[in-house]
C-alpha cells in the first residue's frame, strides 16, 4: 500500500512545464531530450497499424519534442499516462487514439510513428501505450499532442510532441511510412558527421565487427577521425557511443554485445584518437531499439549497428 501512494505522489506532483499546453509531469522526471522548430510538421497517429498502414493527419507549423526519464521502479504505462491524459482532458483536448503495445500494433506501429533517437527516448515493444489528442476536427486540428509512454524494470521514458500555430493541414490519410520531420530545421541536413549535432545522431556505418563477438576491426575507420575531430572543435559537447544488435539470442546476451562493441568504439577513440574518456560513454540496447523491421535479413542486418549520440557537456 505504501508502495502504490509512493507511486502516485510521483505522478501527482507537479514539475516545470515544458509546454505551452503547461503539461506537468512527474515531480521526478528528467529532461533528456528537447528539439523546438519555429516552422516543421509532425505526423499524428490516429488508428492503430493495420493493412493500409497507419490513418495519420500531418500538422505544419510550430513543433516541440521532448522526452523525459523517470527513475522509478515498478511503473506501469498506464499509471505515467493517466494524469497526462486528465490534462490533456481538462485543456479541453478530444482523444482520437489511446492504445497499447498490443491494440497499437506492436512492433509495426511503433516503428511507423516518430520516436526521438536512443537513448534520449527509449520504446520498449513490449511495455508501451500511445495517445494522440486533437484541438478542433480530428481531420483539420488546430493543435496536436502526441504521447509515448514506455516502461522497463525500473525506469519509465515519455516523449511529447506538440504541433500548433498551423500553416496548412493536410486530410486524414493512412500511410505505411510516416516520415521522419527534420528536428531543428525546415530543411534536411546531409547526412554525415557534419549533420550530426543537428540532428543529434548518426548511425557509424563504416564499422567492422566479426559476427557474433564485439571485437572493431583494424580499419582504418574515417568516421572515428571525423568524430573526434568534431569533439576537439565543440568543447561543448560529448558523445554517447549506443550499440545495438538483431534479435537472434537471448535479450540479456544482446544487451551486453551491444554494450561491448559501444565500449570498444570508445576505447578505439581514447588509443587511436586521443578522445578524453571522460567525454565518451558506452551502453548497449540490445535489439530494444531497432531501426528497421527484425523479420527480414536485410532488416537484421540494418539493426547490428552502434549510433553516436550527441550530449551537452557536463
Amino acid at each position: 500500500m505504501i508502495r502504490a501512494l509512493t507511486l502516485l505522489a510521483l505522478l501527482c506532483a507537479p514539475a516545470p512545464a515544458a509546454f505551452a499546453l503547461d503539461l506537468n509531469l512527474p515531480a521526478n522526471a528528467r529532461l533528456t531530450a528537447e528539439r523546438n522548430s519555429k516552422l516543421d510538421g509532425y505526423t499524428l497517429p490516429l488508428a492503430p497499424f493495420g493493412i493500409a498502414g497507419i490513418p495519420s493527419v500531418t500538422v505544419e507549423g510550430e513543433v516541440r519534442r521532448a522526452a523525459w526519464r523517470i527513475s522509478s521502479p515498478g511503473l506501469t504505462p498506464l499509471q505515467v499516462l493517466t494524469p497526462l491524459r486528465e490534462q490533456l482532458i481538462d485543456a479541453g483536448y478530444d482523444i482520437a487514439l489511446d492504445c497499447t503495445q498490443n491494440t497499437c500494433g506492436g512492433f509495426d506501429f511503433r516503428f511507423a510513428t516518430e520516436v526521438l533517437p536512443a537513448p534520449n527516448m527509449y520504446v520498449n515493444i513490449r511495455a508501451y501505450r500511445f495517445l494522440a489528442a486533437h484541438l478542433g476536427p480530428v481531420s483539420a486540428p488546430t493543435n496536436v499532442v502526441g504521447l509515448f509512454v514506455s516502461t522497463s524494470e525500473t525506469v519509465a521514458h515519455v516523449q511529447v510532441i506538440q504541433a500548433g500555430d498551423i500553416v496548412r493541414k493536410t486530410s486524414v490519410q493512412a500511410t505505411g511510412q510516416i516520415p521522419e520531420p527534420a528536428l531543428n530545421t525546415p530543411l534536411p541536413a546531409p547526412e554525415g558527421i557534419d549533420s550530426l549535432v543537428a540532428k543529434g545522431s548518426l548511425v557509424l556505418t563504416e564499422l567492422d565487427f566479426a559476427t557474433g563477438t564485439s571485437d572493431l576491426g583494424a580499419g582504418p575507420f574515417p568516421i572515428l577521425a571525423d568524430l573526434a575531430g568534431l569533439l576537439a572543435q565543440r568543447s561543448d559537447i560529448r558523445m554517447a557511443l549506443v550499440g545495438h544488435t538483431d534479435s537472434v539470442g537471448g535479450l540479456t546476451g544482446n544487451i551486453a554485445l551491444s554494450k561491448k562493441r559501444a565500449q570498444s568504439v570508445r576505447q578505439r577513440l581514447i588509443d587511436a584518437h586521443g578522445v578524453d574518456p571522460a567525454r565518451l560513454d558506452a551502453e548497449g540496447m540490445g535489439y530494444l531499439a531497432p531501426a528497421a523491421t527484425h523479420l527480414t535479413k536485410e532488416g537484421r542486418e540494418t539493426n547490428r549497428r552502434v549510433e553516436a549520440i550527441v550530449l551537452p557537456a557536463g
